[in-house]
């Protein structure tokens, strides 16, 4: 058998993603005054590996690669690090990258734990409609993740205009003003996906079930997280909620999703039959 498994392909990404967050580190203790250009092509080489590893996966099951927590988190870190290479074309964002090396290492570390890989003997997600659905969830927590990067970003930046003037003053790193905007635009792509998302899975379950509501934990779930996006868009562009506040809102609210996630999946019949 091959040593070029999806998994061995998925280790080779995990391991450059770790060398681009240890740069990330003496980008960071420099004031990212220096290009990023090698950040962004470590980050574009695992990219590819992590692509590779996916479509491995998916044509050995014949199925869309989301069954389990390791496929899961291999999913979401992968839409992460695709968005960022739309994003780091712009040589003015690729400061991004610093701030989602370490993320997508340590999500990386965390699906290579064996026990997260089990294979059930009936594969979910089979069907198209559930496999759009999944998806749509999936590529909506990308958004959210990159969203809290940008925070992250923004948070870093306001610290240093108030505390250290000369080194926000020669980073290589968008006007505050433009980040805060970049975390606002993810934030509504994200909540437009988890929307849509949200929408096909509700339709499944009325055309399979006859319901499209319960009170499965997962459905309850997805309901609170879509009500805290929610809460979250509403405050920014009715209320004015800026700066800080919202940028530690969106930071929690991601915060909150990756730590419940499997808490609330694991339990759902839905999702478990």
């Amino acid at each position: 058998m091959s040593v070029f498994t999806d998994r061995f392909c998925f280790l080779l990404a995990v391991v450059l993603y770790g060398v681009s967050a240890v740069y990330s580190v003496l980008l960071w203790r420099r004031g990212f005054r220096e290009d990023n250009r090698l950040l962004y092509a470590l980050l574009a080489t695992g990219a590819a590996l992590h692509t590779l590893a996916m479509f491995l996966r998916g044509f050995s099951l014949e199925r869309c690669p989301i069954n389990n927590l390791f496929e899961a988190a291999m999913f979401i870190s992968w839409t992460i690090v695709a968005s960022y290479l739309v994003i780091g074309a712009f040589r003015r964002l690729r400061f991004l990258g610093a701030f989602a090396s370490p993320l997508l290492f340590a999500a990386g570390v965390f699906a290579l734990f064996p026990m997260l890989d089990h294979k059930g003997p009936k594969p979910e997600f089979v069907h198209g409609w559930e496999s759009l659905h999944a998806a749509l969830i999936l590529l909506a927590y990308g958004a959210f993740g990159l969203s809290a990067v940008a925070a992250l970003m923004y948070l870093a930046q306001e610290h240093d205009l108030k505390f250290d003037k000369a080194r926000a003053m020669f980073a290589l790193m968008p006007p505050i003003q433009r980040l805060e905007r970049v975390t606002s635009a993810l934030l509504m792509a994200g909540f437009g996906l988890l929307t849509a998302g949200l929408a096909v899975g509700a339709w499944w379950l009325q055309r399979e079930r006859g319901y499209f509501l319960s009170d499965d934990p997962k459905i309850v779930w997805s309901a609170v997280v879509w009500g805290a996006y929610l809460t979250l868009l509403l405050l920014r562009g009715r209320f004015g909620s800026h700066g800080r506040r919202f940028a530690w809102g969106v930071i929690g609210t991601f915060a909150f999703v990756v730590l419940t996630f499997w808490g609330t999946n694991l339990p759902s019949p839905i999702h478990h039959p």
